[in-house]
């Protein structure tokens, strides 16, 4: 396994990925089993640009880190699940089956949202005993809850051979399109002939997913969504590599946070609606309206249209901050790499960075520091990333720079939040590979 790990590890991680395969091999050890097990390695993501566009149809620019997961399982003759966090100590008993109840809130709630989807979209699926471990901060912005479905899906769909049945090929020709139907479990939507379900509470889109699956070592991969399609990959800038502040700050996404990370969902959902509703048509999303009638006849309907339980100033705010994201700033950023003016893609990063704040309402004053202070300490762009109420910032640094820019960025943060910083952490990152099997 270590073979395959280095095939496609990048050689700055692949030692600590290798400490860690072997972590779980050792915890896998535990049970007698006569069959080999199934191991998947699968990596948090940074989303480079695109705030809050996918659920709305829009882009985004990704890349997979080198933090992420190692799952190993055995199959089972029943439907039982034994999923065991080796690091955590933990041991969730589950079901592979449709009346499986995920408690909301419970780390339990992402895993078993996968049992019960699958088991209500396949039949007769054979459960497991899982073991994984892993090095990807939660609750931080970088899709640790995203990884855990893919994983677990992974893992699943493997040992059953669940791409060979009819109905799973029917649906899912590539990995965009399983990005697609793992995205419509975590937010319970039906996808194609898969019947939804009521998903873990978020109203998200299938971003994360797609990157953890498709993105590729030193590169920037650019996806739309909605249905999900590969637009161009760009190369990140040779010599550099991201730099990673995770604030301290918690991205949750339950209780009362969870209505906060829904709210900039609702809000595009409710524009999309209220231009349905005064122009008689069915669009599916903001940017297939856009795209059939440009922008302002789009905003001036949802100005007139507002009249409901958002403000018209907050749904234009809405409207402007995706159409920006979506449709000016991602394309002139991603031009700009392209072109390699790494100076005029740092210009449109920050102004997707102030936009969030301003317009999206997404930043806090911990994250807003992080992606200001990158920046005097040696950065060339730098922005909040994820759900946004927390989480992390990326900064793009050169690589031979990086440990003194890092050490400068950890203590002028120590200093100006000195409360978050306790739970802070800083670390680099290459752009990695996405998910995959080592068996």
């Amino acid at each position: 396994m270590d073979e395959v790990l280095g095939q496609h590890m990048p050689i700055s991680a692949f030692e600590q990925k290798r400490d860690l395969l072997h972590r779980v091999l050792q915890a896998g050890q535990t049970i007698s089993k006569p069959e080999t097990p199934v191991v998947f390695w699968v990596p948090g993501r940074i989303e480079v640009l695109g705030k809050h566009t996918d659920y709305a149809g829009g882009r985004s620019l990704l890349a997979a880190t080198s933090l992420g997961f190692f799952f190993l399982s055995y199959p089972r003759t029943d439907d039982r699940i034994n999923l065991v966090d080796v690091f955590g100590n933990r041991l969730l008993e589950s079901r592979l089956h449709p009346d499986v109840m995920p408690c909301l809130g419970h780390w339990s709630n992402y895993a078993e949202t996968v049992f019960r989807r699958m088991a209500r979209n396949f039949k007769n699926l054979n459960g497991a005993d899982i073991f994984f471990v892993s090095d990807l901060p939660q609750a931080a912005g970088m899709s640790s809850s995203s990884a855990m479905i893919v994983g677990l899906f992974l893992v699943l769909s493997c040992l059953n051979n669940l791409n060979n049945l009819p109905e799973y090929l029917q649906n899912i020709q590539t990995l965009e399109d399983l990005g697609g139907y793992l995205g419509t479990i975590e937010n319970g939507q039906t996808f194609g002939t898969f019947v939804g379900d009521k998903g873990v509470g978020t109203f998200g889109g299938s971003e994360d997913h797609t990157a953890i699956l498709c993105c590729q070592p030193g590169k920037l991969s650019q996806y739309a969504y909605c249905p999900v399609r590969f637009e161009q990959r760009v190369d990140l800038p040779e010599g550099y590599i991201f730099a990673i502040g995770v604030s301290g700050v918690v991205a949750e996404k339950t209780g009362g946070a969870l209505e906060k990370y829904n709210r900039a969902s609702r809000l595009a959902f409710e524009a999309i609606r209220i231009w349905n509703a005064q122009t008689e048509n069915r669009h599916p999303h903001l940017s297939f309206a856009i795209g059939q009638v440009g922008p302002d006849s789009v905003r001036q309907t949802i100005e007139r249209g507002a009249n409901g339980e958002f403000s018209q100033r907050e749904l234009l705010d809405r409207f402007d901050h995706f159409y920006a994201e979506n449709e000016d700033i991602l394309p002139k950023a991603s031009a700009a790499l392209l072109q390699g003016n790494i100076k005029a893609f740092g210009e449109q990063v920050a102004r997707s960075q102030i936009l969030g704040a301003t317009l999206l309402k997404n930043q806090i004053p911990e994250t807003i520091f992080l992606a200001d202070s990158a920046c005097k300490c040696g950065a060339v762009a730098a922005s909040a990333f994820g759900a946004g109420l927390g989480g992390s910032v990326w900064a793009l640094v050169k690589e031979h720079e990086a440990e003194g820019m890092l050490a400068d960025w950890k203590n002028a943060y120590y200093k100006a939040f000195p409360d978050a910083a306790q739970n802070s952490l800083f670390f680099t990152t290459p752009a990695g590979p996405s998910a995959f099997e080592l068996t």
